[in-house]
Formats: C-alpha cells, structure tokens, sequence
C-alpha cells in the first residue's frame, strides 16, 4: 500500500507520488520568534516530525526544510515595547523553540533557514514578478496583484470579490485593498534593508516562496504548517511563487490546533500554556505522546485530565519495556520490520490512533507472555513495539532520551532504596505467612502513591501518581 495523505488543495485523501521516485521533499511553516513556544506551537512540529520518520522508514531520502521568520510587525513591537533590539527578541526566541524541538524528540531540519538570511532571494523574486505582471511598487511598498493570477484563492476556496483585506500601517498606494504587501517602506526606527525600490524590510508572505525556491527548487513535494496558515498565508505564498514560474508545492498538509475551552491556543488569547513550563511538570515524552498521538487533522482540547490519561497509558508501555529489558538482561534490539497493521495504519494519512492501538494491543500480549513465563514471546512483542516507538518517536530507550532519563536518577535511588527497605519488611511478612501485614504495608504504598507488584522475580514498585518523574522499578 502507498503513502496517502489528506491534500488541502484537493479537498481529499490522495496516493502519494514523489517527483523524484525514492526522494520526499517538505517545507514547514516554522516559527515566528516574537515570543516563547507554547504547546500549540510545538503540535505543527511533532506532527511533521511523526511524518518525517515515517516516510524514512518506508525507505525515502527526506529533505525537511524548516523556516525561521526572524523580522515581522510582531517581532518589531516587541522590540519597541521591551525597549530592546529587534535582533535579540528574535534570537532568544528562537532558542527556545529549539530547546522545545529538541525536548520533545523532533528530530533537526535539513535546513532551517532565517527570513534575514534571505534578502537577495526575496528581493530577486519581487523583481520577476514585477516584469511579469504580478506585483508593483508603490510608495516604496512593493504589492502583489492579485487579480493577475488566475487561481488566487483555491487553495481555501473563497472568492475574490467576498475578500475584505484592509490595509496595514504604511500600506499606502494599493491599486485594490485586497493587494497583499511583500515588501514594506523603511520606518524611522525600525530594520531595513537596501532594495531596487527603497529601503524596507520583508511582508510575512514573500520569504517562504523565496526559501522554497532556494532549498526545494521549482517544485516539491510537500508544504506543511498549521491550518491557520492556509489563508492568508499560504495562498499568499502560492500566488508569489506561481507568478514568478514555480510549479511549488504538490502537496498541500495541514495539522489542526491545540485548543483551550474551545479557542485556539494563542498568545494574544492569553491561554497559552509555555512548553518550558510544562516539561517542569510532565516528562517530555509524556508530552510527546499527548500531542503527537492524536490523529493530525483533528483538534487536541487541552486539559489537564487529558494529560494524565496520556501519562498513564505511556506508562504502561514503559513499564512493559523496563520489564522484558530486565528480563532480557539487557536493551532488546527493535524488529527490522514493523507489524503490518501499524503500517497500514500510518499509510493510511497517518492514522497514528490506530497505529497507537496496535502498540498497546502488541503490549498487552507481550504482559500476557511475561505472566506465561514465556520469555521468547515476550522478547518478540518488545522488539515490535520498539520498532512502533521509534517511528512515533517515543522509544524510552532511544539514546535520544537519555539526559530525560538521567533526570532526577539522585531521587530516585534514594527513594528506590527507602522503598526497598518497605518491601524487604513486607517479603518477611510474607515468608511467615503473616498476610495482614504484608496487605497492610501494600496498601500504605499505594495511599502514597506506589502501585506494588508481584513477580517470580521479586517484588517491583511504580509510581501511579500524576506528573511522575520516574516509572517502575
């Protein structure tokens, strides 16, 4: 079965075809750096990240360009407001959303290149798409015309004449309201850069074609991003890079947002909750699994109930791998091939609920085989699971994780021998025959939060409170 995804142009599900057989090229809308990413931020990223390593499992050379808009009105009031430079609010943002990539496993882009570092490019397009027709100057503002391109709007399906598109500060000279700025006049104070047409700095909308074009070339594969991006932005987009000649994106995928009492989670709304923030209080790969498991195009309402139901159930998977790893007497390597109902499922627009329910059905036989004393079996299903975590990027033992592991590893030995030392009292127990103490001292650990557990190999504590930093052992 081939790769089918969800394409927005197309209002349907359609096979994937590469256009260069065996080669996948992606461009995401990245991050605007005026502020700290909150968990919204980050979903886009996950989940392109999720798609990133499914298509290289299923054996292509992925190409994954990631834009940073480092310049933009936002970033600029900033500036003004924390009367600091333009430059610095941008760089210090971006860092942090770095850090948050990096935190919550996304692998690194291809490229990852900054607006700033992209003039020429940019100023070289305005220039084609001036001598053909499509943009004007005015002003010292350079204008897209839309109503030179046939087309304009398709991709969200509205019609011009019901477009209402007001113009921004300084935006003089438009010959239609509905022209969009892809170069803005120099204002006293704020960055600009040297062009044909004046001094000014870039629209939101031009860098992205220009970035495309440099890394991607003509044409690519797939464009991402969020899908309050598809207008104006990638419209915007699409119409700067047809008009100058490019084919650009075949492909057009989009991730719903993350929501808080039904609004989408944005700075502006004040609803926003800062990943760095949350990795102080959840694991991150706790968060990982609460924002990458459900499916892209639907809608995560944020609570923090939701949280601990995605933390209880990695903890299930986790506590199975730790299991069969001890039993195993050592890391069990993943299985070179993932079960067929998982594939079938991430093929399929990258059904990741579903692939996660072969995980947890894969664990729960792989528990059934440790209760059999069946080691074989249970060796078998982790090698499986392993190999559908690594692709969802969730692999506890990833070497990726260890610094989240080493966390904290002085707490947990100190509570690990403080509990020994309970459990050693409670196997006494036991080995008199004295049941009411040894049921007492298991329910004592279980009011402060330690689930106890049985086994041929002794007795093994998890911890089964929220927001836990440690599992079983």
């Amino acid at each position: 079965m081939s790769i089918r995804l969800y394409d927005t142009s197309a209002r349907q599900i359609r096979d994937f075809a590469p256009l260069r057989p065996g080669c996948v090229s992606i461009y995401l809308c990245g991050a605007t750096v005026q502020a700290a990413p909150h968990i919204g931020h980050i979903r886009s990223g996950l989940n392109f990240d999720i798609l990133r390593r499914w298509f290289a499992y299923r054996g292509y050379d992925v190409t994954f360009v990631r834009n940073v808009t480092d310049i933009d009105d936002k970033i600029i009031r900033k500036a003004a407001e924390q009367n600091r430079p333009w430059w610095a609010i941008g760089y210090e943002n971006e860092r942090a959303f770095d850090d948050a990539y990096t935190a919550l496993g996304c692998l690194p882009p291809t490229y990852e290149p900054r607006a700033t570092g992209h003039i020429t490019e940019m100023v070289e397009m305005m220039r084609g798409l001036i001598e053909r027709g499509h943009a004007y100057e005015a002003d010292g503002n350079v204008y897209f015309d839309v109503r030179s391109l046939p087309g304009y709007l398709a991709l969200s399906n509205q019609g011009l004449d019901d477009l209402r598109q007001p113009a921004g500060e300084g935006e003089t000279g438009k010959r239609d309201p509905r022209d969009f700025a892809m170069w803005k006049a120099a204002k006293p104070g704020e960055p600009n850069w040297e062009t044909p047409w004046g001094r000014g700095r870039p629209g939101w909308h031009l860098e992205c074609s220009a970035m495309a074009h440099k890394y991607l070339g003509e044409e690519f594969d797939i464009h991402g991003g969020g899908i309050d991006l598809i207008f104006p932005h990638h419209e915007n987009e699409i119409a700067q890079a047809r008009g100058f000649g490019d084919a650009f994106a075949r492909y057009w995928v989009h991730n719903a947002w993350v929501t808080m009492s039904g609004e989408k989670m944005s700075k502006s709304l004040g609803n926003s909750v800062l990943v760095s923030e949350m990795v102080k209080r959840w694991r991150p790969i706790v968060l990982r699994y609460y924002l990458g498991t459900p499916h892209y195009r639907s809608t995560i309402e944020y609570s923090e109930e939701a949280l601990r139901e995605a933390e209880a159930a990695f903890t299930r998977i986790e506590a199975f791998v730790q299991r069969v790893t001890e039993l195993a007497g050592g890391p069990v390597e993943p299985a070179a091939e993932v079960p067929p109902a998982f594939a079938e499922a991430m093929d399929d627009d990258l059904g990741v609920p579903q692939a996660l329910a072969v995980v947890h059905t894969t664990v729960r036989q792989g528990n059934s085989a440790l209760a059999a004393d069946d080691k074989e079996a249970a060796v078998a299903r982790l090698a499986e699971v392993r190999a559908m975590l690594g692709v969802l990027g969730l692999d506890p033992l990833d070497p990726q994780r260890a610094g989240e592991q080493e966390e904290g590893d002085d707490l947990r030995h100190v509570v690990d021998s403080l509990v020994r030392l309970v459990l050693d009292q409670r196997e006494a127990a036991r080995a008199r025959k004295d049941w009411a103490t040894a049921d007492a001292i298991r329910d004592r650990l279980g009011e402060s939060g330690l689930a106890i557990e049985d086994s041929p190999q002794g007795s093994r504590w998890t911890r089964c409170t929220t927001q836990g930093r440690w599992s079983t052992w």
